[in-house]
């Protein structure tokens, strides 16, 4: 299988927009991009153009009358019938509006993330990132936590569909990648992993560690709620040991991976008091279990990531840097605190309202500790040893 990673972006991911104050905002997606160019870690010639998803694949998760509601609200001027509904489907609230052309936006959304999946399987390239993807919360018959269309399931089910693969997906983003899970709570060839910040105090409330499917699908659902101010190392202790084992015992032929980045100390949406650390060291252990156990088949998406100045646009880069095993990325390891391009910091601080960062990674010795670190942790490998007990 060829080396080569593509990333997989449309013009028209940066129409998923609800209004210029909400804070999932398509700028992280330019901004990353931006970045990666400056760095010159990305050409051209790495770049894939998705399609836009058919009605059939979105009917595979969602409900027809959902995607009629969908598409309804996304007219300039909805009809006042389906205005009346619009609050049934999640698309009246604060979180997640509808908004003019939120079919066609959602449509390439989960398009992007079939093309990703599409690119991997036929063997184009043995890794693929679509970082417009990851909304994770949409539901069957409802839009929820800025997610309309949820395009990981989409391509879930697109891959079962057309490859007969075991997909194992991993969610890192703070939240519980909820509407994943539900979407395959019964198959057994689909395992869902989420680690993230207990529902107990979070958005989505879910998440905990006896949700561990059902029926078939029984102990292939495995959930690592941690505690509000976890820290590197333990989130790090958790995702390691537990990710290891869980592969090992799934065998997937396919991993696809959700890479939220919203447990960093400075995302204002969590309580998390994690570094840059945890987004240069998870993918490089998601890549090593590919190429262990699925002849490197690895899908990469974006997520949730909410200071988009100073830490969406360096967690994402160096998930790319880790797919196309980039220069940079062993550097980093013998020059933490190597620089950021200048020119890329040139171009954006007058849009800013915060001091752009200036390294990859956080300098750490300036950071407080959390005084009830040896607590937490310990709590965590509670979780840990629950989450895993039925594992060998």
């Amino acid at each position: 299988m060829p080396g080569k990673a593509l990333m997989i972006h449309h013009n028209k991911a940066m129409n998923y927009h609800f209004h210029d104050s909400h804070p999932f905002h398509p700028i992280r997606l330019e901004l990353t991009l931006d970045l990666l160019t400056a760095a010159e870690a990305m050409k051209p010639a790495h770049i894939m153009n998705p399609r836009q998803a058919t009605e059939q694949e979105l009917l595979q998760i969602h409900q027809p009358t959902y995607i009629d509601a969908v598409k309804a609200l996304s007219a300039t001027s909805p009809n006042q019938a389906w205005l009346d509904r619009a609050e049934q489907f999640g698309l009246q609230d604060e979180d997640t509006p509808f908004f003019p052309g939120m079919h066609e936006a959602a449509s390439y959304i989960a398009g992007g993330t079939v093309t990703a999946a599409d690119a991997v399987m036929s063997g184009k390239c043995a890794h693929a990132l679509h970082l417009g993807g990851g909304l994770h919360h949409a539901l069957s018959a409802k839009a929820a936590g800025f997610c309309v269309y949820n395009d990981v399931s989409v391509a879930i089910a697109y891959v079962r569909q057309h490859y007969n693969a075991r997909v194992l997906y991993v969610d890192t983003d703070v939240h519980h990648g909820d509407g994943v899970q539900w979407s395959f709570y019964s198959d057994p060839e689909v395992c869902t992993y989420s680690i993230h910040e207990t529902g107990k105090y979070l958005f989505p409330g879910t998440g905990f560690v006896q949700e561990r499917g059902e029926h078939q699908g029984y102990g292939a659902c495995i959930n690592i709620p941690l505690q509000p101010y976890t820290e590197d190392d333990s989130w790090m202790e958790c995702f390691e040991q537990s990710i290891r084992r869980l592969t090992e015992h799934f065998k997937p032929d396919l991993i696809i991976s959700q890479h939220g980045c919203d447990a960093h100390a400075l995302d204002p949406l969590s309580h998390m008091h994690c570094s840059m650390k945890i987004y240069n060291e998870m993918p490089a252990i998601l890549h090593s279990l590919a190429h262990t156990y699925c002849s490197g088949r690895w899908v990469a998406v974006g997520g949730g990531g909410y200071d988009i100045w100073r830490v969406v646009p360096r967690a994402w880069s160096l998930l790319w840097l880790e797919m196309t095993d980039h220069p940079l990325k062993p550097l980093l390891r013998q020059q933490p605190q190597m620089k950021l391009p200048p020119a890329w910091i040139s171009k954006w601080q007058g849009q800013s309202s915060v001091d752009l960062p200036h390294e990859w990674l956080d300098d750490l010795t300036h950071w407080e500790g959390i005084p009830r670190r040896a607590e937490i942790t310990a709590k965590n490998r509670e979780s840990l040893a629950v989450a895993l007990q039925d594992f060998p």
